[in-house]
């Protein structure tokens, strides 16, 4: 038995100097330049822009002539310190897309933008970005995400107090028939 018992204390022993060790090593936990949450802007939707129906060309605008009902679905944001300022945010937005009975392939091209306002005035013209979604065999609906990369400048604390807004690119037509239907 003094065998066992003394392979037990062994064993114990090796374990507590694993325990030791493992409290060894760099923990970034408790740094506060390291752990700080970085300030978000404000991202909106935009209410006129967040559906997008596209008809056949003169095939006028009932449910036969439609190819494509597609919605901003929502977007997830995450926001980060510049390394020389600023702030780097992460947007990645969320689409539902539809096909509807004029449609014609497996893929839609949906074009969106993403504008930056500081006190309701643009700081630049918006930006401009194209998803395609795939649709599955005899499914009708499908989901599209993307990912996009901003950097505003200046200090967090500035750059934070800019609005971010997200919609698609709409045609006039487009834009009178949201306006026309109201927010959905």
């Amino acid at each position: 038995m003094v065998k066992a018992r003394n392979l037990r204390l062994g064993m114990m022993a090796a374990m507590g100097g694993l325990a030791l060790l493992a409290g060894c090593g760099s923990s970034d936990r408790g740094n506060a330049l390291l752990d700080a949450k970085a300030p978000c802007p404000r991202i909106s939707i935009i209410a006129d822009a967040a559906d997008l129906t596209r008809f056949r060309p003169g095939g006028g605008r009932d449910l036969t002539a439609m190819e494509l009902n597609a919605s901003v679905s929502g977007f997830q944001a995450k926001c980060d310190y510049g390394r020389n300022g600023g702030l780097d945010v992460t947007i990645t937005p969320s689409f539902l897309v539809e096909r509807g009975p004029a449609f014609r392939g497996n893929a839609a091209q949906i074009t969106y933008m993403v504008a930056i306002m500081q006190d309701d005035q643009p700081v630049a013209p918006p930006t401009t970005y194209g998803l395609q979604v795939e649709f599955a065999p005899n499914v009708s609906r499908a989901q599209g995400s993307d990912e996009i990369n901003i950097r505003l400048p200046g200090n967090a604390q500035a750059a934070a107090r800019r609005q971010v807004w997200l919609g698609f690119v709409l045609s006039q037509d487009e834009l009178a028939l949201n306006r026309a239907r109201g927010p959905r």
